[in-house]
């Protein structure tokens, strides 16, 4: 078997699983849509993704982690990648059943569950075949789930124009089946007591890859029982909801604010994507020089600042383009860190279940984070008080995990 040529193809295959995950970030594109032709709220065209990031993040990423850590990556993303097919093929019958519980059941739920198996094979799998480049290596597999949006938005609104919401529906379902059962026959666990040719631990962490050195190899119920496992929660909720309210509302935003055209609200989702995806190596790469916390302390203040100035900046088509990109970026500093982060703390043996149980955090933020913008929305008629709340919890995320992490932990 040819190493490096399998090393390289883990985190390739870890892409494009999340890609097909992350065309969940493209849900805005479809709120308008839904409610033009049902009849529903802002914040019911908002549940769906709701639902969908909150089952992945919670039941999808738990579970999945603990049986990628059992059965391997490869038996379980290609389980997830049967309830994509299953998912998107039953959400296409909203048509004849136009009720909001449909699309909950059938996108939110089962496209939730297909999200989390997959999703959930990615990250371990690449940390185990990486131990020289794990920063760079986690954030690579991973950002697809970033660029989803920006691929995908602008093709699904193309696509609702011309074959409606049940054909993009349908397109969805083939497409994320066939790409994900193909990652899924790529990836794979490394041989036990692997690593890579040549390599030597000691002298790569006097190099300076030392921040990503693991501290112990906790359990799942030793990290449970840890204070930083819970700092890191509180703040990975904090932080992350402001990105997910912004990934399902600044497409609604420009065109119900701005008055832009379908299109045109669509590129900022767009401009969201390439800074969630491709800053999610990048992130990596920095966070190796530099050490994840100070990246932190750069990027989170100027993510919560836009957050709280939005409404007066993004006045125009192109201030909204820019505001989308330093929220993207913001979330790929969010999701290419933290799993990092996890490593640290609780080493790699477990790090499927252990990441898996700190992700419910996204579930948390998933759920309230598209729905309670919406509501404000709602009952205001604005996105003044959605997105001021979102730059206060993003600053309130950021204290806590620098309290976490550097005072109380002495993380660098």
């Amino acid at each position: 078997m040819n190493y490096i040529l399998t090393r390289w193809s883990i985190p390739f295959a870890g892409f494009l699983l999340s890609l097909m995950g992350g065309i969940s970030y493209a849900w805005g594109v479809f709120i308008v849509p839904l409610q033009e032709r049902f009849g529903w709220t802002r914040a019911q065209a908002s549940l769906p993704v709701s639902v969908y990031l909150a089952v992945f993040t919670t039941v999808g990423m738990i579970y999945g982690g603990k049986l990628q850590d059992k059965y391997g990556p490869r038996k379980v993303s290609a389980v997830g990648a049967i309830l994509f097919f299953i998912g998107y093929m039953m959400a296409r019958m909203i048509g004849t059943i136009p009720h909001l519980w449909w699309l909950l059941l059938t996108y939110g739920v089962i496209g939730g569950l297909g999200c989390g198996l997959t999703y959930c094979a990615a990250v371990p799998t690449a940390r185990k075949w990486f131990p020289d480049r794990v920063g760079l290596a986690i954030s690579f597999a991973v950002t697809g789930f970033g660029l989803a949006a920006a691929i995908f938005a602008p093709l699904i609104t193309s696509m609702i124009r011309t074959i409606g919401i049940e054909g993009a529906f349908l397109v969805l379902g083939i497409t994320t089946s066939i790409v994900s059962l193909f990652a899924s026959w790529l990836i794979r666990n490394p041989e036990p007591g692997w690593s890579p040719p040549g390599w030597d631990a000691t002298k790569d962490a006097k190099n300076g890859n030392a921040i990503y050195a693991s501290r112990t190899e906790a359990t799942l119920a030793e990290a449970l029982r840890s204070p930083i496992f819970y700092f890191l929660w509180f703040a990975f909720v904090s932080i992350i909801f402001g990105g997910l309210l912004s990934m399902a509302h600044v497409a609604p935003y420009g065109r119900t604010v701005l008055g832009l055209t379908p299109p045109q609200a669509a590129l900022a989702m767009t401009f969201f994507g390439l800074a969630n995806g491709f800053g999610r190596p990048l992130a990596g790469w920095i966070s190796e020089k530099i050490g994840p916390v100070k990246l932190m302390l750069i990027y989170y203040p100027l993510s919560g600042l836009t957050f709280f100035l939005f409404n007066i900046v993004a006045t125009t088509q192109a201030t909204l383009y820019v505001a989308a990109t330093i929220f993207g970026l913001g979330f790929a500093v969010t999701l290419g860190l933290f799993p990092a982060l996890t490593t640290i703390a609780f080493g790699v043996k477990n790090l499927g279940a252990i990441y898996g149980a700190l992700i419910t955090a996204f579930g948390v933020s998933a759920f309230f984070g598209p729905l309670i913008g919406g509501h404000l929305y709602d009952l205001t008629g604005t996105y003044v008080a959605p997105f001021a709340a979102a730059g206060t919890l993003t600053i309130v995320g950021w204290l806590i995990c620098m309290f976490a992490l550097r005072m109380k932990y002495k993380m660098p």
